[in-house]
């Protein structure tokens, strides 16, 4: 595509140009370590900044040395990080230094401040109403800055989910980070995507745990990490592609409550209601609850998603050193799937996009209850312990038409998905966190270990497609007629599918940040993982005692190492190379014969730079890698709707991220990705996929977003999406055309009293553009279409 080559040349002159508009407003440190209240003192004659602070909340505390060239804020988050402070800026030189919460004495002297939304110095808070993030834990597991991190991170915040209405994960990762795709497998039913070519596998993680085959409903989500590149060193079971991370919301000691409804054409509306706040009048214990209900339609006929979403959580903090945090989800959906359009030669079929080729208003109906808890004590100021504990109780009742082949040029062949699986998943971790000064040298080190199990039961199933079982009926791709299926001879037809699966792992993992000179960063550690997977299934009579009876298992071990360096000549600009081995989750597809498909196995060598722009406020990343991952799980081209691995594949690209507010009023992102993955090794039933791209996975990709705030009450936003072709199989020649989508937002806030009602409309395909999103690989390996022009509006109460 010619857009392609306008906007690589673009990016050195967006570089020169941010560089150029960077903030000069530095300061040349050299404060010796000594009590914190002479250490602000230094600073503020060097600054000229006023610090506000009650004596108490500085009593018997101390601030490291703090040195080089940096601005007041990145000078104040050194000072302060830690001592358990909070500051804000409340002008351009004057700072509100407050204690935490624990500390009530303290705080009570402070009631007169007005503060704007702070972000707490050494925990994992980004400013949720800023666009780029300062901190991550997800790849250190240490809430270290971006800055000093040598891997790719970006954050999606959420007042970026906000601004853009994103009522998906999927939507606000395709978007808003650069070489991830929506991968639609099984009827978009599970959250599944791409990162630099590989699929994640149906899996995502919750706050550092993992999550099976599932969806996050955005009401719980404070912002999404994205961790490029192989993560298994600290996180095991993980594909070498990365991960993303939920990180949900959490309660606070200030009283908040919000009502929102959006509703939008197709039938889509859509209902949240958030409340958070103290339990007791001493602030240590407090409460949230987010709820959601969605009633979602489609511009295609039937297919749309009715959702029921709880959320309630405590948080306990007796003292500044111990923290627990309880939490409940409870989701109950039913929906009915877009299984897309088949395949004619190597294109879609040329038939309407919004064509629907199922048959009934009728799909699977999930039930899910999630319970978790973590806790963390600080021992002192240098070393603390954390712990997660995460368990996921979930069923779901199938129900759905599958396209299984082409009969001739107009007939498709359905076949019927029908039954019980219940999914059962425990997760749980442990890490010590220290900080030790040796010989000039700062280390953050950690250590700790994991433990996941979770289990799958399908009996008395029916998974047509291999049976021969035609109930599913036929359908004219062309002119299709509903309500034709006969449910009384779905349902009468033998069972023919039942499964039993099980997989444990358990992984011992260490890590050494070294900090040198306060501008060399190097982190190493590795992982040592033990691994056991095993399915035994039953395709003849659905018994699943005959399945238990085929139950083959694997151990796998592995120790996977991982390094990085990361040199920071200024404050503004670091340069980073790392080097990552991994051992990914068992492949969950089913092998054709009840043999269990091998782990992925990935290796990374990967550079970049990053640079930090407007006091912290605008922030990019550059990467360049080269990915290779063995076992890669393929279509088995003469079994439809099983599974094979292929040899090995190989991605290798480069990558840019631009994030967050050039001006108060100019907020913006830009993301460009140059991806080439291939199948570099072939495997038996892969069908000459040797040479040929992986599936769904564009050689180009870009983004554009960004708001301006015209007035306190008014912004508008405008942006899009430009997407390349992209493979549609792996052992065809079906290719899916490239597409631009453009999206246009704006806002009104009102304020009623003590109150806020935000007015919003989004306006998504603004030029009612035609394209296909993504393509499966079950059955006749559909293609799913993508939305036309649609539109989202929104009223939003807060208090």
């Amino acid at each position: 595509m010619r857009t392609f080559p306008k906007f690589i040349a673009s990016l050195p002159l967006a570089a020169c140009i941010s560089i150029a508009l960077a903030d000069d407003n530095k300061f040349d440190f050299n404060i010796p370590a000594q009590p914190l209240a002479s250490a602000l003192e230094q600073l503020n004659q060097q600054t000229g900044l006023q610090t506000f602070y009650a004596d108490e909340a500085l009593a018997n505390k101390s601030s490291p040395a703090i040195k080089g060239h940096l601005s007041k804020r990145e000078a104040l988050q050194k000072m302060l990080a830690q001592s358990g402070l909070v500051f804000d800026f409340t002008s351009d030189n004057t700072v509100a230094i407050k204690a935490t919460k624990s500390e009530s004495s303290t705080t009570d002297n402070l009631d007169t401040i007005t503060l704007k939304p702070m972000t707490v110095v050494g925990k994992i808070e980004n400013d949720p109403t800023a666009y780029s993030a300062t901190n991550s834990s997800s790849a250190t597991k240490t809430n270290t800055p971006i800055m000093e991190t040598p891997v790719n991170i970006q954050v999606v915040s959420k007042a970026i989910m906000d601004d853009q209405q994103d009522v998906e994960v999927s939507d606000a990762l395709t978007k808003n980070v650069s070489g991830v795709q929506r991968n639609p497998e099984y009827g978009d039913l599970y959250e599944n995507f791409n990162i630099r070519g590989f699929s994640t596998n149906f899996s995502t993680y919750r706050n550092g745990l993992r999550r099976y085959t599932n969806y996050s409903d955005p009401s719980n989500i404070e912002e999404l990490e994205i961790i490029k590149g192989p993560a298994a060193v600290l996180y095991g079971q993980i594909q070498p592609g990365g991960m993303v991370n939920v990180v949900t919301k959490k309660a606070s000691n200030t009283p908040y409550y919000s009502l929102q409804q959006q509703f939008g054409n197709y039938d889509q509306y859509r209902t949240t209601a958030a409340a958070t706040g103290p339990i007791d009048e001493a602030k240590t214990l407090e409460y949230r609850l987010d709820a959601s209900y969605q009633d979602m339609g489609s511009f295609k006929k039937y297919v749309g998603d009715e959702r029921v979403f709880l959320a309630p959580k405590l948080s306990w903090t007796p003292n500044d050193r111990f923290e627990a945090n309880a939490e409940l989800e409870y989701k109950h959906e039913k929906r009915v799937n877009d299984n897309g359009i088949p395949t004619i030669g190597s294109r879609p079929a040329p038939v309407a996009l919004n064509t629907f080729l199922g048959d009934l208003n009728k799909g699977p109906v999930m039930n899910s209850i999630l319970t978790a808890f973590d806790w963390s004590y600080k021992f002192n100021d240098k070393w603390q312990v954390k712990n997660r504990f995460m368990h996921e109780d979930w069923d779901i009742n199938y129900f759905d038409l599958q396209p299984q082949y082409m009969i001739d040029s107009t007939m498709l062949q359905r076949f019927p998905i029908t039954g019980m699986a219940y999914h059962d998943t425990y997760g749980t971790n442990l890490d010590l966190i220290g900080h030790v000064d040796i010989l000039n040298t700062k280390h953050e080190v950690l250590v700790g270990g994991d433990f996941s199990r979770r289990t799958r039961k399908a009996d008395d199933n029916r998974f047509a497609c291999c049976s021969g079982n035609n109930t599913g009926g036929t359908v004219d791709i062309y002119n299709p007629t509903y309500n034709t299926a006969n449910l009384a001879a779905i349902y009468s037809s033998p069972y023919d599918y039942a499964t039993k699966e099980k997989e444990e792992w358990f992984g011992v993992y260490f890590q050494d940040h070294i900090t040198l000179f306060e501008k060399l960063h190097i982190l190493g550690g590795g992982r040592y993982d033990w691994a056991t997977f095993g399915r035994g299934s039953d395709f003849g009579k659905g018994d699943y005692d005959v399945a238990s009876a085929n139950y083959k298992s694997s151990d796998n071990q592995k120790f996977s190492p991982r390094v990085g360096v990361l040199y920071q000549p200024m404050s503004w600009l670091s340069l980073y190379g790392n080097y990552t081995e991994s051992l990914g989750s068992a492949n969950t597809g089913m092998v054709y014969g009840n043999q269990p498909i091998k782990p992925e196995i990935g290796e990374q060598f990967e550079a970049g730079f990053k640079t930090e722009f407007f006091d912290q406020r605008l922030s990019s990343t550059v990467s360049f890698y080269h990915l290779t991952k063995q076992n890669v799980q393929l279509p088995d081209s003469k079994h439809p709707g099983f599974s094979v691995t292929a040899g090995e594949a190989r991605s290798q690209g480069i990558e840019a991220d631009i994030k967050g507010r050039i001006t108060d009023e100019l907020n913006l992102i830009l993301t460009y990705a140059y991806t080439d993955a291939r199948v570099t090794q072939n495997g038996a039933n892969t069908n000459g996929a040797l040479g040929k791209r992986l599936i769904n996975v564009p050689e180009h990709q870009a983004s554009l977003w960004g708001t301006y705030q015209f007035t306190p009450e008014f912004k508008a936003g405008i942006g899009g999406i430009v997407v390349d072709s992209r493979a549609g199989q792996s052992w065809s020649t079906l290719e899916l055309p490239g597409y631009v989508r453009m999206d246009m937002m704006a806002a009104y806030v009102k304020p009623i009293g003590k109150t806020r009602l935000t007015t919003q409309v989004n306006l998504n395909n603004v030029l009612d553009k035609e394209y296909y999103s993504g393509a499966t690989t079950q059955g006749a390996s559909n293609t799913i279409t993508g939305n036309p022009l649609s539109v989202m509006g929104s009223l939003k109460l807060e208090y």
